[in-house]
């Protein structure tokens, strides 16, 4: 049985002396890098590597978080860690092992599947300590979907982003229960600070997204996938327009990530509600502090478990609340009744794919008076610095890295 706690660290990254990752070479592996919250982990790992003097190195096909990758001090080294091809696998195992010698590599993490196949064999070859980030939300409970799945609980340390994510992961894999250990992801708090957002960032997306001054939006920022919840908004926007809500925009902004087929159903979902011109899709959006503090309620609607989401954090950071779907690792990021009084609360949940409880929530959130609204944004603010900062989490992944690394001969 697994006691969960999370780690804990209280210290800086760097402290007396070098830091015992200085100079170590460690290397971060990850299908691509587009977009998303294993992404973005990546990258904040790989700047708290170099900032104590590690070489930070990411494994990747590629993607446009490169150059952000490289402005922190991460090192890109082009790999074809997408493919699940079992041939192209193998191959990708001896060009990691080629890698590794190459680079002195003194740590492996691996944050998706099929990465950490590769990744597993290669550390096992060289001795290498080897970590993997586990999601809970892995789907498949058939054997051989849970064998595939069972490579993210063989790290020497695995990383569990929420409490949800290490009871799953020690319920079906009982043998990692040792290793896990829980390190909730954070964000920059300089970043997703509403006073550090220029008002003429707000109102280019406000121009681009084609939304008026006097409209408010309600807005679900995440990848164009089926379970991130697209049609549980379109409904709900349904119910609320039905009702006689009315100056508001529904903005879907995410990349389609080549899910054109789901991109032909929400334009379709959103034509038979009615909505056309209420319900807009407005592709990836690089500014997220800035789509935050324009957004009158963001959603997370999600319709199976996540690890984390990294959105509801945000939004609370800049004060604009939060919907959420009440599962996985989503259930543990909003303070909500009836974990806590209805005066203390930083988000709602509501049950997953149910249109109308998400309708609802909305409607509350958009009608809250001024000063409900500003006791909200510094009750969310408060509760994302005494948990969700960027800076612990460095602290703690790098503690578990250096709790395992050994310099490589």
């Amino acid at each position: 049985m697994l006691h969960v706690t999370r780690q804990q660290s209280s210290d800086g990254l760097v402290g007396r002396g070098a830091h015992p990752l200085a100079g170590l070479a460690i290397l971060q592996i990850i299908p691509e890098l587009r977009a998303g919250g294993a992404e973005a982990a990546t990258i904040d790992i790989a700047a708290a590597l170099a900032e104590v003097g590690a070489r930070a190195l990411v494994a990747s096909k590629g993607g446009r978080m490169v150059s952000e990758l490289q402005a922190k001090g991460g090192i890109w080294l082009p790999f074809p860690a997408r493919s699940k091809n079992p041939l192209a696998m193998a191959l990708n195992q001896r060009r990691l092992i080629q890698l590794i010698d190459q680079e002195n590599v003194a740590l492996v993490h691996a944050r998706s599947r099929a990465p950490a196949w590769i990744a597993f064999g290669a550390t096992q070859r060289r001795k290498v300590p080897f970590v993997t980030t586990y999601h809970g939300a892995y789907s498949g409970n058939n054997a051989l979907k849970l064998r595939y799945n069972s490579i993210m609980a063989k790290g020497d340390a695995v990383v569990a982003n929420s409490i949800y994510d290490a009871r799953r992961a020690a319920e079906l894999y009982p043998f990692a229960a040792a290793n896990i250990r829980v390190i909730e992801r954070g964000i920059d708090l300089r970043v997703f600070n509403p006073q550090e957002v220029d008002p003429a960032r707000v109102k280019y997306l406000r121009q681009i997204w084609g939304v008026a001054s006097d409209e408010r939006i309600v807005l679900l920022a995440a990848r164009l996938a089926a379970w991130k919840g697209h049609k549980t908004l379109i409904e709900a926007a349904r119910l609320l327009v039905a009702a006689g809500l009315a100056g508001t925009k529904f903005i879907l902004a995410g990349d389609d990530q080549e899910h054109s087929a789901y991109v032909r159903e929400i334009d379709a979902a959103i034509g038979q509600a009615g909505l056309t011109g209420a319900v807009r899709r407005v592709g990836h959006c690089g500014d997220m502090p800035a789509a935050l503090l324009a957004a009158a309620v963001a959603v997370v609607p999600s319709t199976r478990p996540e690890s984390f989401g990294r959105v509801a954090v945000e939004a609370q950071a800049m004060g604009t609340p939060v919907v959420v779907s009440d599962l996985g690792g989503l259930s543990e990021l909003v303070l909500s009744p009836p974990e806590v009084d209805f005066a203390f609360r930083t988000g709602w949940r509501v049950p997953s794919g149910h249109g109308r409880a998400l309708a609802k929530s909305i409607f509350e959130a958009l009608t809250l008076g001024a000063a409900a609204r500003d006791a909200f944004l510094l009750r969310a603010r408060a509760h994302v610095l005494n948990r969700f900062s960027v800076e612990r989490v460095k602290a703690e992944t790098l503690a578990a890295y250096a709790a395992l690394a050994r310099p490589q001969s």
